[in-house]
């Protein structure tokens, strides 16, 4: 089991977040997977998924996607997904 906690943030304020909770073992192959169903169950887009961003999640168990990694408009300064597994 793995959790992922994602936030909308503008600023250092955080907008929204949420929990992704997921009963099965991470793999690092369906991290888009993990990337769209957290942006339905938040009801936002989903942000372009480049290789340095998988990277640094990976690497470091955190990912910070910008205002520009989205096509459409947002009104949030950054979409943040950390590892949230203890």
């Amino acid at each position: 089991m793995f959790k992922i906690w994602a936030k909308t943030m503008v600023g250092d304020k955080i907008i929204s977040d949420y929990m992704y909770i997921n009963g099965d073992r991470y793999d690092e192959r369906e991290f888009m997977n993990y990337l769209i169903e957290i942006c339905h169950e938040m009801d936002q887009p989903t942000p372009v998924l480049l290789k340095h961003h998988t990277r640094s999640f990976h690497s470091f168990n955190i990912v910070t996607f910008k205002s520009s990694d989205f096509v459409e408009s947002v009104d949030f300064d950054k979409f943040v997904l950390e590892n949230a597994t203890t």
